[in-house]
Formats: structure tokens, sequence, C-alpha cells
């Protein structure tokens, strides 16, 4: 009998890993106020997957969490070492998940192979609290549903311009800009009323339907990234070849000779 090949998948992280992640970030946020949320880092996350070139956690993690390279100590520097590889096991258990939700091949986002992006309903949480919580927040700005997140995508973007700089074929441009525009779109706030909960049918309302649409059509475009540049592969190099001076020219090497008859003798 022929039996399919198994496929090893990359386990979930479980409720109790994200808080673990979320712990960790909180201790570095003792050391560095800069450290971003969970859902931050999520979206830088998804961009980097998505990204032209690879790029490792060497390169990428002093950018996002101001981590020491080399022992360099850094006031985002993670605790010590057991922390480190703490977070760095629990990182790539998410990035791979993800990146096999990227490259399945989906025709809805609520099948269960599709990206799911790790967000809060902050609005939503907050609406829910007793209301002398509520109160004692006082007129606190809170983020839109996934904003945060689409916050961390554009961040990756903008912090490697030149792997995400549009390729001369003119429809992968408008791939590229329609892809990214919607994504940009996400870190606009939701303005319109709140007529939805996001996570829950009885949930106070949180976020609205075209915020809704909007978070569908950005997680649509990180699919459309991914899959662009898959297809073009990494940038290719320019090479730079030195004009070579004219028989008669002054030589380069600055001996004062003509190059006829010093380095082109």
């Amino acid at each position: 009998m022929n039996q399919e090949p198994h496929v090893l998948t990359p386990e979930p992280l479980s409720p109790d890993e994200f808080d673990e992640l979320d712990a960790i970030l909180d201790e570095l946020r003792t050391r560095c106020d800069e450290t971003p949320q969970w859902e931050f880092c999520e979206g830088f996350m998804a961009a980097l997957i998505c990204c032209r070139r690879p790029i490792m956690p060497s390169e990428y993690l002093p950018v996002l969490l101001a981590i020491g390279l080399d022992g360099e100590e850094e006031e985002g520097s993670f605790a010590d070492e057991t922390q480190h590889l703490c977070f760095l096991e629990l990182w790539m258990r998410r990035w791979n998940e993800v990146a096999l939700s990227l490259d399945a091949e989906i025709k809805a986002l609520d099948d269960e192979a599709a990206y799911q992006p790790e967000v809060m309903d902050v609005r939503g949480a907050v609406a829910a609290m007793p209301e002398d919580e509520r109160a004692a927040m006082g007129d606190e700005a809170l983020p839109s549903f996934a904003q945060i997140w689409a916050v961390g995508f554009m961040y990756a973007v903008e912090a490697w311009p030149e792997e995400w700089a549009a390729p001369r074929d003119k429809e992968a441009v408008k791939w590229l800009d329609g892809a990214l525009n919607a994504i940009v779109a996400l870190t606009e706030d939701d303005a319109d009323p709140a007529t939805l909960s996001a996570f829950a049918e009885d949930g106070p309302p949180s976020l609205s339907l075209n915020r809704l649409n909007a978070f569908a059509d950005a997680v649509w475009a990180v699919y459309d990234l991914r899959e662009l540049w898959r297809n073009f592969g990494p940038r290719v190099a320019t090479v730079h070849t030195p004009a070579t001076p004219g028989r008669n020219d002054p030589c380069s090497c600055g001996s004062g000779k003509k190059y006829k008859k010093c380095c082109g003798a």
C-alpha cells in the first residue's frame, strides 16, 4: 500500500508559551522601555519571512530588541543566555509556523492552514472592563485592531528598504505597491463607528466593518508579498568595474607616468 510521505510541521505555540514570550519582553522592557509588545514583533516577523533576502537573527534582533552583538552590552540585551535561548526557541517555532501558513495554498482566510496573526483586541478588552476600571484609564489612546501588527510589519520594511525596492517589472510594481498600501492602511486609526467584536460574537463592539475588511486585505497582502519575492529571488548585486585609463592618460597608480608606459605596458 502506498502511503503519503510524513510532513513535519512545527508545533504551534500554546497560549502559555505566548505568555512566556510576553514575560520575556516585559523583562527586557525593564532595561529598555522601547522594547515592543509581541503584536509588534509578530508583524515584524511576518515582514522578515516575506522579505526578498533571508535576514539572519544576528542582523534583525538588534533592530527589533536592541540586543548587543558579539557580547557587547546594550540596554535591551537579554538577562542571561538561558533567557536568550528560550526566546529564540519560541521565536523560531512561531517563525516556522507562520512560514508554513504563508506557503500553504488556501482559498479563504478561515482555512485551518491560513496565517492567523497574533493580534490583540485592546479596545474590546477595555470595553469589557468594569466601568470604574475604564474610568481609571482616563482618555488614554488605545490602538485599533491589528494596528500594532501593521506598524511592526512596516518597521521591518523601512529597516531594509533596499530589499523592498520595486523591481523593474511593471506588473510586479503594481503588485508590490498594492500589497504594501494594504498594510499601511492598517497602521491608521479605525475612526469608523465600532459595530463588531473581534473575537466574540457577544463581546462589546470594538472595530468597524471597514476595519475587519482592511485586516483581511492586509493578511492577503502578506501572501502576495511572500509570493512576489519568491518569484523574483534575492537581488543581484551590481558589479562596478573601474574605468581603464586611456593609453596616453596618467596612470591610475599615481606614478606620474603615462598609462601605456606604466601599468598598461
